[in-house]
């Protein structure tokens, strides 16, 4: 593929768009539909659209091979990634203010830092302190809306579901850090791996119907961009990218315009305090990004 920074651009900042609708389109669907079933519904438009695009790639014969090399591997993810993952982030979702929730989950890649080093046999550096202190001091104003002596948090096990989420997601990306199989491919099979869990689960502890359609447009819509089609774009943007760091930059952009859209269409009154609290986790990233080996 011919490197095109142009190019690389615009499938960046369409993934940064489509990024920032997510969180008002799971707040606006978890009105109609509990975790689990907005879950069920996204992961199966998900699934869906990957295949899809995996299909008109002519990949589909890969996939089985890819999967019949390490089903162990595959199964665990899937688990992971987006069974476990989503369902507590959409909890968090259910449990907090969009803005709260969307900011700790930013928070995932100063818990990657920290899993780094046991895992992957890392060493911490000065400036990753620096970052990691940045980011959950930023993610303490935000949970306390900027209350830190009163530690007055609106719902303590919404924060703690939040906080679990990085740590999965930090996981996800830990284990599949040696993972060699095509990124597309990894992905579908997480997907399909999930969909049986998510079913079973949905069965025994939730409620399978589903009948608002706002429901399941909100959740086919989640499936499509959160899941599928900006993960699509980004990959995309990767592969023409003449310099990756100034593509990856524009995903900090996403959680500010995000609460544009909180505000302006479900209504959430932004807190100075989240903003605050956003920009130390951003600043703490960027840090660390610039500074990275």
């Amino acid at each position: 593929m011919v490197k095109n920074q142009k190019t690389a651009t615009i499938f960046a900042l369409l993934a940064v768009l489509m990024w920032s609708t997510v969180a008002t389109a799971f707040k606006v669907t978890l009105s109609y539909f509990s975790a689990l079933q907005m879950l069920f519904v996204a992961s199966l438009s998900s699934s869906a659209v990957l295949l899809f695009i995996c299909y008109r790639q002519n990949k589909i014969t890969t996939v089985k091979s890819q999967f019949s090399k390490k089903p162990l591997f595959y199964l665990l993810m899937g688990a992971i990634n987006p069974f476990l993952y989503y369902l507590l982030l959409f909890q968090a979702y259910d449990l907090l203010p969009a803005q709260q929730a969307q900011s700790l989950n930013y928070t995932w890649a100063i818990t990657l830092s920290l899993l780094a080093v046991p895992v992957l046999g890392q060493k911490l550096r000065r400036v990753d302190l620096i970052a990691i202190t940045m980011g959950y001091l930023g993610a303490l104003i935000i949970a306390t809306k900027g209350d830190l002596l009163a530690l007055n948090f609106e719902s303590p096990t919404g924060v703690v579901l939040a906080l679990l989420s990085t740590l999965l997601w930090a996981c996800y990306w830990i284990f599949n850090s040696k993972n060699n199989a095509d990124p597309m491919i990894a992905l579908l099979l997480c997907f399909l791996c999930s969909l049986p869990m998510i079913m079973i689960t949905l069965c025994l502890f939730g409620n399978i119907y589903m009948v608002d359609w706002q429901g399941w447009l909100g959740g086919i819509y989640i499936g499509l961009f959160e899941m599928g089609l900006a993960f699509v774009a980004w990959l995309t943007a990767l592969k023409y990218a003449e310099s990756t760091s100034k593509i990856s930059n524009l995903i900090f952009i996403s959680p500010f315009v995000s609460l544009v859209l909180l505000s302006q269409i479900v209504g959430e009154t932004i807190y100075p305090a989240t903003v605050i609290g956003l920009s130390l986790i951003v600043v703490g990233l960027l840090i660390q990004r610039k500074t990275a080996h």
